[in-house]
């Protein structure tokens, strides 16, 4: 993980995750030839991806959403960027927010993803609140490439906004 320091160290899922010996902190600069989740990215994150993972692993930017701007992710290079397909977060601070998820659940979606189920369900368990994650994201483990990931992305959104209209007719 690329660590801004944005975060309060208490409350940081990816300082967790380091002191715990589960992710290594990466240098501004460093190459890494694996999969960084990213906003950057310009395909989202398949199974098709699997080897890279296998091979040489997931980093992920650990910063503030409210300061990415901040971010030289001109410096963050990898020749396997990748986005998250839709998602909500299930950690306390943007619990039930689409893509503002932590560190953690970035990097556990993009291992289960992968086909990486029990990696994903290590990170996830050092959380209280880790097992919330799949309740609301479930759908993901239907997936099987780009494509499936891409379509359940659209569903996903289809029916949050159908929700979102039915709450608005009761009002």
């Amino acid at each position: 993980m690329w660590d801004f320091d944005h975060c309060d160290p208490k409350k940081c899922s990816g300082k967790k995750l380091s002191r715990l010996g589960l992710m290594k902190e990466l240098r501004v600069g460093q190459r890494f030839q694996g999969v960084v989740m990213s906003p950057k990215g310009t395909q989202v994150v398949s199974p098709d991806d699997r080897e890279i993972v296998a091979t040489s692993g997931v980093a992920v930017v650990e910063c503030s959403w409210a300061r990415l701007e901040e971010i030289p992710f001109h410096k963050i290079k990898s020749p396997h960027e990748r986005l998250l397909p839709y998602m909500i977060a299930a950690n306390p601070v943007n619990y039930g927010k689409p893509y503002k998820l932590t560190c953690m659940e970035a990097t556990a979606a993009a291992l289960y993803i992968c086909g990486f189920d029990n990696h994903a369900e290590e990170l996830l368990s050092k959380f209280s609140w880790g097992h919330s994650f799949w309740e609301i994201n479930g759908y993901i483990r239907t997936c099987t490439d780009p494509a499936s990931v891409l379509a359940m992305q659209e569903v996903m959104i289809g029916e949050m906004e159908k929700e979102q209209d039915e709450r608005r007719m009761l009002y």
